[in-house]
């Protein structure tokens, strides 16, 4: 895929308190527990947040500034930032990059309450001249392009204190960049962490019927219906049912049925080998479910610029991870994904530009990537490619877990 993100720095963001991160088609965190893997995901989760709800909405879910701002060090801190690098609009490249920054400022008033301000700023390549930025801070948002090294100033529009320009400025005209801004903000607001809660997944669900797209739900409580909804796709189902057949050996086939009488809904159905009766989803393990619903991910016919995976691994067996990597590949062409993970055997199956491993320091802020891919790729070589995960486990490519789980 050539639209992608390229990098995301952030500052102050919970562990995170200075981490640039560069992202290719598939990134995977591997680090202990506490090293900021989930944090990563998290502020993707809140720029998705700020589209859907604005930025003060989207800080007051998250109790407020300070819940969120960097624990550590002396004194809290001040500042929260947060920039992208992609290649989302029309004429961006990897050199000429499109770049996007938030900074929300905290400042004490005389009367012991905080006052929050945030400053915003796009940049993107135009059809000439090295390009066009918007700015936005306090009440108003500038548009200036840049032209033989001369800033020529476009206009400005009041703007709310401490809204967001991603969810007001595509209103912008084209001319000026609205068409850039919406395209920005589409590519942020389909922005999915995938969480398979088992219990939710295990439900009924109600079907709409006629829905042309349909999306799988971060919690994947919507796992019947999207099921039913891949069924109406041949090949994907049909390469779907295969892949639970190799790692479920003792599956045949998946139907639904429908339960609940007037209510329409709808629930999975596995029909496994030996048994005289299928096995509602709501019966089935534990790590069933959540295999459904990574596969179901995996073959969405629609599926959103970026997609976070907490935990992968989680309820697993280790002779699925093959297939789990395998597949991540081939959807990593048609969407990004970010993938967080405790299992070296997993990273074992990874290769050297693909893992960013996450260590924390003593002061508690989250060091990321903690080797450069240069400097895994080294620690292969001298190793006589040992595997990744065997490396990471035994500590020799950092992010000790001695004082994490697995």
């Amino acid at each position: 895929m050539t639209d992608r993100l390229l990098e995301l720095h952030v500052e102050n963001f919970r562990s995170l308190r200075d981490v640039t991160i560069p992202l290719g088609p598939l990134t995977v965190l591997v680090g202990p527990n506490a090293a900021g893997k989930s944090n990563v995901l998290e502020v993707f989760d809140f720029l998705a947040d700020v589209i859907r709800t604005d930025l003060q909405p989207a800080l007051d879910s998250r109790q407020g500034f300070t819940e969120i701002a960097f624990w550590g060090g002396a004194k809290p801190p001040n500042t929260l930032k947060i920039g992208l690098k992609a290649t989302w609009t029309t004429h961006a490249s990897e050199n000429t990059p499109d770049e996007y920054e938030l900074t929300v400022q905290r400042r004490t008033l005389k009367s012991g309450s905080d006052s929050l301000s945030r400053r915003e700023s796009f940049r993107f390549k135009r059809t000439q001249g090295r390009g066009r930025r918007i700015t936005i801070s306090g009440e108003s948002a500038q548009v200036t392009d840049n032209k033989a090294g001369q800033e020529y100033d476009s206009g400005s529009f009041g703007i709310q204190r401490l809204s967001s320009g991603l969810s007001t400025l595509p209103r912008l005209a084209s001319s000026d960049g609205g068409k850039e801004v919406s395209r920005f903000a589409e590519q942020l607001s389909s922005f999915r962490v995938f969480d398979v809660d088992v219990a939710a997944a295990r439900l009924p669900n109600r079907v709409r019927r006629g829905a042309r797209f349909l999306d799988l739900s971060p919690q994947a409580d919507n796992l019947a219906e999207f099921l039913m909804y891949l069924r109406t796709e041949d090949d994907l189902w049909e390469s779907l049912i295969e892949d639970a057949r190799t790692v479920l050996p003792q599956l045949e086939e998946i139907e639904f049925a429908t339960v609940g009488g007037a209510a329409d809904q709808v629930t999975v159905l596995l029909h496994e080998r030996g048994l005289r009766r299928p096995t509602p989803l709501a019966y089935a393990s534990y790590g069933t479910v959540r295999l459904l619903g990574l596969l179901a991910l995996l073959y969405d016919p629609n599926p959103p610029a970026l997609t976070c995976i907490e935990e992968i691994d989680h309820g697993l067996h280790p002779q699925a991870l093959a297939l789990i990597v395998k597949r991540l590949r081939e959807a990593s062409s048609r969407s990004q994904f970010l993938v967080a993970t405790h299992s070296p055997s997993l990273v074992d199956r990874l290769l050297p530009d693909e893992i960013v491993v996450c260590e924390r320091d003593e002061e508690g802020a989250s060091v990321i990537p903690a080797l450069t891919v240069e400097e895994v790729r080294a620690i292969v070589e001298e190793s006589g490619d040992q595997p990744l995960g065997e490396l990471w486990f035994s500590g020799v490519l950092g992010g000790d877990l001695t004082g994490g789980e697995m």
